[in-house]
């Protein structure tokens, strides 16, 4: 009992050491333009669910950091396809 006890132990130890080095896996962003009001946010491709309401369309490509992305919001507000 004592060897599949240390086995388990190791076992765990093992995939803990994979998980902490395996890359992360990027999310990347993009921005969406609320239809009704102009209005452009950014938002998450990692986030599993779509905007709601569904009134809105995406208007850039993805990036893969978040300073892109805001980076894209602040050349679409220069260019006037967003309102805020």
């Amino acid at each position: 009992m004592r060897r599949f006890s240390m086995l388990c132990a190791a076992v765990g130890v093992a995939a803990a050491a994979f998980v902490a080095t395996s890359p992360a896996e990027a999310a990347g962003y993009h921005l969406i333009c609320w239809q009704n009001t102009g209005i452009c946010q950014i938002w998450d491709e990692s986030i599993p669910t779509t905007p709601w309401p569904s009134d809105f369309h995406r208007v850039s490509h993805s990036v893969p950091t978040f300073v892109d992305a805001l980076a894209l919001k602040d050349h679409a507000l220069k260019k006037g396809h967003c309102t805020l």
